[in-house]
């Protein structure tokens, strides 16, 4: 299982950033996928996932309603959408596939004027 996340970067408060996960080493497209993010000293936070059989999705309560998930089943890619940044979005962002446990290497996004 290979997942590399791409897309992090610095915005200013009330942008948007679109975040990527591209997947390689196992069947993506039936594989429940998840967000997840740590800011610093904090312990690592669930942002978000998607189901692998009926794409049903489920967002935690500090995202919803600002951040969407989605996959394309046929590039093998996850995405996270965000919009309505705020300084405490701030963190590394790593996607996870739920079967293997398995976790990228992360991008840094930063939410600063």
């Amino acid at each position: 299982v290979q997942l590399v996340e791409s897309g992090g970067g610095l915005v200013q408060p009330g942008g948007s950033l679109r975040l990527s996960c591209t997947a390689s080493g196992f069947t993506f497209s039936t594989s429940g996928m998840s967000w997840s993010r740590q800011a610093p000293g904090k312990q690592r936070e669930w942002v978000a996932f998607i189901s692998g059989t009926d794409n049903s999705k489920n967002y935690a309560d500090s995202v919803k309603g600002r951040f969407t998930i989605s996959r394309n089943n046929a590039k093998n890619t996850m995405y996270l959408q965000m919009n309505s940044l705020k300084p405490e979005d701030t963190a590394v962002y790593y996607c996870q596939e739920l079967r293997s446990g398995s976790r990228g290497q992360g991008t840094q996004v930063t939410v600063s004027s």
